[in-house]
């Protein structure tokens, strides 16, 4: 078939060479049942017209797409994980299979999770289960309805093995994912190359990242501390964005965490069922080092190890500058990510900060669903009515109550038009608690039923035009 002028082929990262990822075949499925496609941003890039045929061959086959990378390939990366230097890394069940432009011209990567082996599969299987690629869809969809900057699940196939796996009942059902990125560039992928002393190596990861996602730094006097600025700016904004979101990510080891700041690679995931600092999503986290609240000093604790591995070729104390810039970027960013929620304007850093420290504590005080204010008094005193005329009305009392809506009452509403939304008729806010997900998933398991799942997709969509984010605040959008 012919493809349309909005499929622009751009394999750069392959151009590298195998110095930095190896060539390989994806498995052998039996089966291809197409369980999700993301009509949402296929057009975006030029598959919006893929008949059946074509989406099977190229996304569950992995048939090379026209005038992309020949064949599909491996990335390397080593990666502290739970803080521990992993030399074994590497995409060992998913790979790199095409890159392209958008519509504005950005490198986007289709990459996948679940597509079998490869020389960095360390023994496993390769494969992904369904639940696990179901799961998937659903965070990404719903941090995309939050305005968090978030790689997209472009499509799943279910694959018709059956897996085994410690942590959810076995024989399970099996699938294939891929998704839509910008950049699988990870900070384990310049620790790899740093581990093996390869100066020559971080200065063309370096000159490459530039190119192709910092243009704007093409003249910088020092790219690796410039590249490094950069980094930790889009990084700031990616913490708040999750504490906002009161989404944990479960597992921030280095190679789950990018150059361009966007999350990805949802494995144990959870959202705030209310409000708990100490919440951790991954059974295996015993010490909490990634719980909620530790999730922005995990970040920064990886952008060091991204400095040390520039440090290679860069000069520390410039590294060490821009490094240095994080906590405020942070908290900067923090301030913007509640007001965007709150949908209200900034009042000024002061009045700000008042407003999202005054909202945790009544948060821990009344133990409300963290999704609750968020939807009753989304752009403030306008929704002020009929969030106290809802079925949370009671819960809007007492001390902590009243010092937040006095903070948030001094903060101006920002387009409350958007409150005539049919969201906002809703008495219960859209939220992906884990019960959620695993009633969706009990419904594909006992009875094939995906209509749970295609509801869920449908509400979280609806209030994602609802709040209006800007979504991913990048630019990043259908």
């Amino acid at each position: 078939m012919s493809f349309p002028p909005a499929y622009r082929p751009d394999p750069v990262f392959a151009r590298l060479g195998d110095d930095f990822s190896d060539p390989v075949d994806p498995a052998n499925f039996p089966a291809a049942e197409l369980r999700f496609w993301n009509d949402r941003w296929d057009a975006a890039i030029g598959l919006g017209a893929l008949d059946t045929a074509a989406r099977e061959a190229h996304f569950q086959r992995f048939d090379a797409l026209p005038d992309n990378q020949s064949r599909p390939r491996a990335m390397r990366y080593h990666g502290h994980q739970f803080r521990t230097y992993n030399p074994d890394l590497g995409d060992g069940r998913g790979f790199l299979f095409a890159q392209l432009r958008d519509d504005q011209g950005r490198l986007l990567d289709l990459a996948t999770k679940g597509s079998g082996q490869t020389p960095w599969s360390r023994g496993g299987d390769g494969r992904l289960t369904l639940k696990g690629a179901v799961r998937e869809v659903l965070a990404a969809e719903m941090l995309e309805a939050q305005g968090v900057y978030t790689s997209k699940a472009f499509c799943v196939f279910e694959t018709g093995e059956q897996l085994a796996r410690n942590d959810e009942p076995s024989p399970t059902r099996s699938a294939v994912l891929t998704r839509l990125g910008h950049s699988h560039l990870r900070f384990g992928t310049f620790q790899r190359h740093a581990f093996e002393g390869a100066a020559d190596r971080i200065d063309t990861l370096v000159g490459h990242a530039i190119e192709h996602y910092f243009p704007q730094l093409a003249a910088a006097p020092d790219a690796p501390a410039a590249l490094l600025a950069a980094v930790v700016e889009q990084s700031a904004r990616l913490a708040a964005s999750w504490m906002a979101a009161g989404f944990v990510h479960g597992v921030l080891n280095t190679d789950n965490l990018n150059l361009t700041g966007e999350s990805f690679d949802y494995g144990p995931w959870r959202f705030l069922p209310h409000y708990e600092p100490g919440f951790t999503a991954a059974y295996f986290d015993h010490q909490g080092l990634y719980c909620f609240a530790r999730q922005p000093e995990a970040v920064f604790w990886a952008l060091q190890q991204l400095a040390t591995a520039l440090g290679v070729s860069g000069d520390r104390s410039t590294l060490e500058a821009a490094l240095n810039t994080f906590p405020e970027l942070y908290r900067t960013a923090l301030l913007d990510a509640f007001l965007a929620r709150f949908g209200v304007a900034s009042a000024g850093e002061a009045a700000d900060e008042v407003l999202v420290r005054s909202f945790l504590a009544f948060m821990e005080a009344s133990k409300l669903p963290w999704e609750a204010p968020f939807h009753d008094w989304f752009c403030g005193e306008a929704s002020a009515a009929r969030a106290m005329a809802g079925p949370r009305a009671s819960s809007y009392t007492g001390e902590a109550f009243d010092a937040w809506r006095a903070a948030l009452s001094a903060h101006a509403p920002v387009r409350s038009e958007r409150l005539d939304h049919d969201l906002f008729g809703r008495a219960e806010p859209v939220s992906l608690v884990i019960d959620k997900v695993e009633a969706c998933w009990d419904r594909i398991a006992d009875g094939d039923d995906w209509s749970g799942f295609n509801g869920l997709i449908a509400d979280i969509r609806d209030a994602g035009k609802g709040f209006d984010l800007g979504r991913d605040r990048l630019g990043f959008r259908p």
